[in-house]
């Protein structure tokens, strides 16, 4: 059995399970141990550890010094610090929304967590075309929570600032600034576009002057807003879910930024997941059906996002100024500009940039996935260049409507 406290090693399976037996000691003397390392993610390891005698269970996630998608982005381990603590965080801000941390180890880089196996990915769920009346409610209460009440309408200033500090996240932004607002919109040799879009892109997003001017205000917007603390990759790869209950996980790109980050990649992921059935579903009943709920997921949850945003502030805030009349309105008008370019930042940098989306690469059709991606990027550039007057979650469903007639 190798040594856990002296120095960090990538853990095989077998280590996880001597690890959760003897370090975490989360296990009765008579387990019977299984593990399977289930991480299918672009950054780490993830390990499933089962005790089938007693029915118990533990998830351990290890940090690696390099990326999973490709060892050119090397990375701190620092980042699981940064997400056991964002977690334990979060769950103080929004009790039942993210699943319980048990130990970090900074030693071996990893920390052990809640398995949330009665759970299912919500990216893959969509795909199945599964449906979920309560998300838009659960998400709207997360985003309010963890966004508004780290921000400094509702904290103490010196107490935010010491947050900043604590999450600052060097790495994990750098690969937010080039794979999100700098990659995709020039043709970098690290992008992967599909052959039958190329030029598509080429001519609508490459070569567009006025999208390439917003695209450098948002990053530089991304660099020096800390307004909130942000989950910082809150797409539907990083929620597990079922009918009654959502629970948000992965927070190792946490940092200070624009509020409108983690709503902005809520709707874009809801979006994909139009995308993926608009061109999948054959029968014309069931498509219509299932579409209408994305839209409906999408409308709920940014205007009741905008509903509890404006109670919660009522409630909770602090700083006197933030108490002017109007103020409120027009803080919560700025977080919904940014939305909507971050909306259209992340329907574009995952057809065009190195990091993709199952929901498109699954569709099998080369013409439909043609299709799809124009509809994506077509809806992702108007809401980058139109980000000033959508505010509504009618006016975001009415975006990706307008282009349906388009493309």
């Amino acid at each position: 059995m190798k040594d856990f406290t002296k120095e960090y090693f990538t853990m095989t399976e077998q280590d996880a399970a001597d690890y959760a037996k003897i370090v975490l000691q989360f296990f009765q003397e008579d387990a019977e141990l299984t593990c399977k390392e289930i991480g299918d993610g672009n950054l780490n390891y993830v390990f499933k550890v089962v005790d089938e005698r007693n029915n118990m269970s533990v998830i351990i996630k290890q940090a690696g010094p390099v990326a999973r998608i490709s060892d050119e982005f090397k990375l701190s381990p620092d980042r699981n610090r940064i997400e056991s603590e964002i977690l334990g965080f979060q769950y103080k801000l929004a009790p039942g929304f993210v699943p319980i941390v048990y130990n970090y180890d900074p030693i071996m880089n990893c920390c052990a967590m809640e398995d949330l196996s009665d759970y299912e990915i919500m990216r893959a769920a969509l795909m199945k075309h599964k449906k979920f009346p309560h998300f838009a409610d659960h998400i709207s209460t997360f985003l309010v929570n963890t966004l508004l009440l780290t921000s400094d309408v509702v904290m103490g200033h010196k107490e935010k600032k010491e947050l900043v500090k604590t999450f600052i996240n060097p790495e994990l932004c750098e690969i937010s600034e080039d794979l999100v607002y700098t990659e995709p919109f020039y043709d970098c040799q690290r992008n992967d576009v599909f052959e039958g879009s190329k030029e598509f892109v080429r001519e609508t997003i490459w070569s567009d002057n006025k999208l390439a001017l917003e695209i450098a205000k948002l990053k530089f917007e991304f660099m020096n807003n800390a307004q909130s603390l942000l989950h910082g990759d809150l797409h539907t790869g990083s929620i597990f879910i079922k009918e009654d209950s959502t629970k948000v996980i992965d927070p190792e790109f946490a940092f200070y930024g624009p509020a409108g980050y983690d709503i902005g990649n809520v709707v874009a992921n809801l979006i994909f997941a139009y995308a993926n059935a608009k061109f999948t579903i054959e029968d014309d009943e069931v498509r219509t059906d299932y579409l209408r709920y994305i839209e409906s997921t999408i409308n709920d949850t940014i205007n009741l996002f905008n509903q509890k945003f404006l109670v919660a502030w009522d409630e909770k805030a602090t700083e006197r100024v933030a108490r002017y009349e109007g103020f409120k309105e027009y803080y919560l008008d700025t977080v919904l500009r940014d939305t909507s370019a971050v909306a259209g930042l992340e329907l574009l940098r995952r057809t065009v940039g190195l990091a993709h989306v199952k929901d498109i690469t699954s569709i099998q059709n080369p013409d439909a996935r043609v299709q799809a991606e124009k509809f994506v990027l077509t809806a992702g550039k108007n809401f980058i260049l139109n980000r000033e007057s959508i505010k509504t979650g009618e006016d975001f469903v009415n975006v990706f409507h307008a282009v349906e007639l388009e493309v």
